[in-house]
């Protein structure tokens, strides 16, 4: 059955990112880090493969849907409060005590939000969309 509501692309091709996704990746793309850069490399890579109905579901899963805090969403989290904690960033002690703590409290809060199970729900809900009958 052919569709005619314009979505599809010759041959089943997969169609160019779109200009919010595309100018998101191109706006961080600013902050020049290797780290930064391939994530952004990864991210697309995810959006211009073709991938299984299967495989789909399973990056989806990965990318923010594990709701045992097992998704990158989480892992994001975690390497924010690191990020954030004077004992694994050393430059962070060059601040005054209170702006220690104020900062890695931010970033531990950040971390527990970013692993928590309501925030997965809404993509595993998308994968269980997938196969639902």
């Amino acid at each position: 059955m052919t569709s005619t509501n314009g979505v599809h692309t010759a041959d089943n091709a997969i169609p160019p990112l779109g200009d919010d996704l595309e100018d998101l990746l191109e706006d961080l793309a600013a902050v020049r880090d290797p780290g930064v850069d391939q994530i952004l490399a990864g991210l697309r890579y995810l959006a211009l493969t073709r991938h299984t109905t299967d495989r789909t579901q399973t990056l989806i899963a990965a990318l923010a849907g594990g709701s045992d805090g097992t998704n990158v969403v989480a892992a994001i989290g975690q390497v924010i409060a690191r990020l954030t904690n004077p004992d694994s960033n050393p430059v962070l002690r060059d601040l005054a005590p209170d702006q220690q703590k104020r900062v890695q409290l931010h970033g531990e809060t950040t971390g527990f939000v970013l692993a928590h199970h309501d925030l997965a729900q809404f993509a595993s809900d998308t994968c269980a969309a997938i196969t639902d009958t």
